[in-house]
Formats: structure tokens, C-alpha cells, sequence
């Protein structure tokens, strides 16, 4: 082992340590890739890998286009109106209203691909509904938190986008490959977040007067839904992903990259809102400037980690060790972003780092580019959904005032067997 390669596993494990204290992950990221490259007296390579990034056309405008739509389709509450108009035809299911919950909480995630922003639409309407079913609050919060998966099916998500690049693929036909698996694991999961409610005895049928009594969670005003849901607000958000997978599928004549459905998607939403143009402008393009700097940020901070790693002699000496142990990629892309995500609260640092240190080589070491870097990615995922520090378990938590451990210790078991199953469902 060299000088170099020594130096950056120190510099690996400091990097998991800054993560851990939740330092801003891009600083954290930048800084190790440059102190790895500065030690092999190679910088140049860290921040050739990060300016490629920086650059890449695909990823720009993939990225920042769904997001300046997610801005507009915010600003407008049609995002709100999609939300009513799934959530209010469920009644007294009882029993089942929780699964039902999160199936159409499911279907909310691939419009609304943040899981943060997911729980903060869902939670105001979703858990009192299901608390005054019977459901206990931290059960009620962890089925939003258990209900984000699909948004891998997102065509914005910047995993996707990655993933689609390094396979030489469009991202289209990387959704439509693996739509089918996802959405296994998304009923795997919620059959087993389910399931939670008898572990943890979280459903009692509630009596006439407990009916009456009315759960408020804390939330803005954007929580609250409209008295009369609009059709045509409500399909605002899903349209671009509509056009996308008829194009990709059954309607050719539709085929066309994720930034013209968002821009078409935009354009939809502002003559049916009747929005002021120059107010829709302004928020598109603030909201690509956000996707930029929060999405593509890290991306390209994981670039100048993993350029760093190439520089220390760090990727080649792997790839040589994974070429002689398949199983070995296989369980470090099972395990590694899901514990990273338990641990920082976010999986996106750790997912886009291994699939740009690792697994662009996969063909090397006898596996498929596409399913490696899918299953990192949702690895990091299901990390995230029950750590107890990520985005959306706070927002929940503080909606049912609650500890965050009350929601994530109902998601682990979940989680844990997701993970395990991971690499099966994939075909690693």
C-alpha cells in the first residue's frame, strides 16, 4: 500500500466522520477529494472529474428543468390539488386505510420527488386521517416516510439521470427497465410497514366520542387542501412524467427528452391557472438555480471525491479486488450507501459517490452497469427513510410532535429486510 493510498483512507474515514456531524456535505466532499489528490501530487484529476460534472449537458438539463417545473407547480398549488384529489375519495377503510395510504402516497412521490416535500404535502391531510381511523401518530407518520420509494421513478431524479449517463442509456428506458422491480419493493414495503402495526400495537378502533375528537399536525398553510379540487390543476404535476412514459412505451410519437415534457408541463400549468407569466418565469428559473446548486451540487462534489480516489490509486486497487469477488461489489452496494444514509440522514452523498468511484467499472468485475448503480442508489434511499436525522422524518416528527425516533424504529425493521432483498430483486 502507498503513501498516497494510506493517506486517503485516512481521509475517507474523516470524510465519514465530517458527514456524521452533518457538515454541508458539498464542502465535505470538495475538500477530501482535493486533499486526496493534493497527497498524490495530482489535484489536477479531482478537479478535471469535478468540472465534468459541472459541465455535463444531459444532467443539466434533466435536473434543473424538473425542478424549475416541481418551483412552478408549487407556486400554483397544483401540486395541493393533485394531493386532494387522490386523498379525498378514501373513507372509514379502517384496518386498511393505512395501506391505502401509502399506496396513494406512493403515486404522490413520483410527481413530487423530494421526500421531504412529499411528508410536508401528504402530512397534513394523510395522519389526521389516519389517527382518527385508529391509528397510532408515529405509525400514521412513518407511512408517509415508507411511501417515497417510487420516486425513483422519477425521470428528475438526479440518481436516474447518473445512472442512465455512465449506461449509456436514456433515462426513459432505464425507468421502463426497472419500473417493475421498484414498484416490487414498493409493495414489498408496504406490506411490511403494514405489519409494523402489530409489532408495535398501533391500531385500536377509536369509539364515537374519540371520532369527534380532532389530531391537528403542525404544518404551514400550504398543508391545507382546497374545498373544491380542480381537475385540471391536479393534473398539472404528473403530465410531463404522463408524456414520458407513453413516449417511452405505447405512444412514439411522444418520445421526447425529460426537459421538453417539463417545459410542455410548464406551459400547461400557466394557461390553466391563468398564473402570471412573468411570476411562473421568475419561480422556473429560481427553481433550476435551486436544482443546480442543491442536486447538482452534490453530484458534482461526489465527482471530486471520486476523482481524488482515482488519483490516490484508490479505485484501481478496488476494482482489481472486486474483479476476483463479485459477492464483494455486490454487499458494498447493498450495505455501504444504506448505512451511509442511516448515519448522515441523507442517502444522495453516498449513493453518487460509489456509483461514480465504483460503478462505472462494473462490466470489469462481471456485472451490469444499470442494476449496480440502481441499487446504490436505492440503497442510500431506504438508509435515509429510517434514519432518524433525514429531512423527511424531522418534517413528520415535528408534525405529530413527536420524538423522530418514534417514526424511524418503525421504519427499520422495513428497511432492513428492503435492503436485503435489494440485491435479489435487482439480479446483482
Amino acid at each position: 500500500m502507498t503513501f498516497s493510498m494510506i493517506g486517503a483512507t485516512v481521509i475517507v474515514i474523516l470524510t465519514v466522520a465530517a458527514l456524521l456531524k452533518r457538515y454541508e456535505t458539498r464542502l465535505v466532499l470538495i475538500t477530501a477529494g482535493l486533499a486526496m489528490g493534493i497527497i498524490s501530487f495530482a489535484p489536477h484529476i479531482a478537479l478535471a472529474n469535478m468540472m465534468k460534472n459541472m459541465t455535463n449537458a444531459s444532467m443539466i438539463l434533466a435536473i434543473c428543468s424538473s425542478l424549475g417545473f416541481a418551483a412552478v407547480v408549487s407556486m400554483t398549488r397544483c401540486d395541493v390539488h393533485f394531493v386532494a384529489l387522490l386523498v379525498k375519495p378514501l373513507r372509514k377503510l379502517g384496518f386498511f386505510l393505512l395501506p391505502f395510504c401509502m399506496l396513494i402516497a406512493s403515486c404522490v412521490a413520483i410527481a413530487i420527488p423530494s421526500a421531504a416535500g412529499c411528508a410536508a404535502a401528504l402530512g397534513p391531510t394523510m395522519i389526521p386521517l389516519m389517527v382518527r381511523a385508529g391509528f397510532k401518530p408515529a405509525i400514521a407518520g412513518a407511512a408517509i416516510i415508507g411511501s417515497i420509494i417510487p420516486s425513483a421513478l422519477s425521470p428528475g431524479s438526479s440518481h436516474n439521470v447518473w445512472v442512465a449517463k455512465i449506461s449509456n442509456m436514456e433515462v426513459m428506458d432505464l425507468i421502463v427497465q426497472f419500473a417493475p422491480k421498484i414498484l416490487t419493493l414498493c409493495a414489498l414495503n408496504i406490506i411490511m410497514v403494514t405489519a409494523m402495526i402489530f409489532v408495535f400495537r398501533d391500531f385500536k378502533k377509536r369509539t364515537e366520542e374519540q371520532n369527534d375528537e380532532v389530531f391537528e399536525v403542525a404544518s404551514d398553510s400550504r398543508g391545507e387542501l382546497p374545498d373544491r379540487v380542480n381537475i385540471l390543476y391536479a393534473i398539472a404535476p404528473i403530465l410531463p412524467i404522463v408524456i414520458l412514459m407513453l413516449g417511452a412505451t405505447c405512444v412514439p410519437a411522444l418520445k421526447m427528452g425529460v426537459a421538453e415534457a417539463m417545459i410542455y408541463g410548464t406551459i400547461y400549468t400557466l394557461i390553466v391557472t391563468r398564473a402570471n407569466p412573468e411570476k411562473i418565469t421568475k419561480e422556473f428559473f429560481g427553481g433550476m438555480g435551486k436544482g443546480y446548486a442543491n442536486i447538482l451540487g452534490i453530484i458534482v462534489a461526489a465527482g471530486c471525491f471520486a476523482g481524488g480516489l482515482q488519483a490516490a490509486g484508490v479505485i484501481d486497487a478496488l476494482i482489481v479486488q472486486l474483479k476476483d469477488s463479485k459477492e464483494i461489489a455486490a454487499l458494498a452496494a447493498n450495505f455501504g450507501p444504506f448505512l451511509m444514509g442511516v448515519l448522515t440522514g441523507s442517502g444522495d452523498a453516498a449513493g453518487h459517490a460509489f456509483n461514480q468511484a465504483v460503478t462505472p467499472y462494473a462490466a470489469e468485475f462481471g456485472m451490469k452497469v444499470p442494476n449496480l448503480g440502481v441499487v446504490a442508489s436505492l440503497s442510500g434511499a431506504l438508509g435515509r427513510m429510517c434514519s432518524p436525522i433525514a429531512g423527511a422524518t424531522l418534517v413528520v416528527a415535528g408534525m405529530i410532535k413527536a420524538s423522530p425516533l418514534e417514526v424511524s424504529k418503525r421504519m427499520a425493521i422495513p428497511m432492513i429486510v428492503n435492503v436485503i432483498l435489494l440485491g435479489f430483486i435487482f439480479e446483482l
